[in-house]
């Protein structure tokens, strides 16, 4: 039940995305022990699995790739908006330097930031789509069949 199951999220499949470097290769979640019994004879619970996938190659290899693009994503932004304020406060003159007519430098940064601020967004989303999505979806799969296995009695 993997990429021909019906629920499965286009976008989360890089759909009109191609497959090229950089592309993330599965990483096998290793065999939870939701098949595992106790020494009393009773099933490991849910909450085992998912300290178990949490532990797991796959899902730190998933927070890795979400940190190695938001860590610097955010450093980046937060610089370029604190520079923004402390240069708006403390070089007025500056940031009141005409560009083009009634344009100054402080209302080209300003636009700046929301041009920034739609730029992060659409590369958070396609860093997910192309390096994330695909990798976490097998693992919440994995997950959900094992937790299933527990509730449904299977051994």
């Amino acid at each position: 039940m993997r990429y021909d199951d019906p629920w499965y999220d286009a976008l989360a499949s890089g759909w009109g995305e191609s497959a090229g470097v950089g592309a993330p290769e599965p990483v096998p979640v290793p065999a939870v022990a939701a098949q595992r019994r106790t020494g009393a004879g009773e099933r490991i619970a849910a909450a085992d699995v998912y300290l178990e996938v949490q532990r797991s190659a796959a899902f730190q290899e998933v927070r890795s790739r979400y940190r190695r693009f938001v860590v610097p994503g955010f450093a980046a932004f937060f610089a370029w908006y604190v520079g923004y304020v402390v240069t708006a406060t403390t070089a007025p003159g500056l940031m009141a330097r005409p560009v083009a007519g009634a344009v100054n430098v402080a209302m080209v940064a300003g636009l700046g930031q929301f041009l920034t601020t739609f730029l992060l967004a659409w590369a958070y989303a396609r860093h997910a789509r192309l390096r994330r999505d695909r990798a976490a979806l097998e693992l919440r799969w994995d997950t959900q069949e094992l937790t299933r296995g527990i509730r449904g009695g299977r051994s």
